[in-house]
């Protein structure tokens, strides 16, 4: 179960480098592609925006893939709960004040990620 546990996390934090590169470096290219409610016209004038909700994504991942490198179970369990958490969070947030599909594509996975870390250990 740990492993599946691990597998889920990394999951979670690729989805999460992903909409890094989208956000700070494709927002004017592949991004409109992908976030297709969001108006043509204001992309580029969001650009800066954008890349600042890439970082906090960044930090999602970064926390998530170190969870992953920690030797101490118990810390690793600890800090992968926290950002999984985090992610969650995020996701209900942006269902809740965004778009509804966010909780499937951002909050879902996280959750079953953490109760995969929950039972895990």
């Amino acid at each position: 179960m740990k492993l599946i546990a691990e597998i889920l996390i990394a999951i979670v934090a690729a989805e999460h480098l992903y909409i890094l590169w989208l956000e700070m470096f494709a927002w004017t290219t592949r991004a409109r592609k992908t976030f297709k409610s969001f108006p043509a016209e204001l992309f580029e004038q969001t650009k800066p925006m954008a890349a600042n909700q890439g970082l906090y994504n960044g930090f999602l991942a970064a926390g998530s893939i170190w969870s992953l490198l920690i030797q101490d179970a118990l810390w690793a369990q600890h800090v992968s709960i926290f950002f999984l958490s985090c992610v969650i969070i995020a996701g209900l947030y942006g269902a809740y004040s965004v778009q509804r599909s966010i909780f499937f594509v951002q909050a879902l996975p996280a959750i079953i990620a953490l109760i995969a870390v929950l039972l895990a250990w």
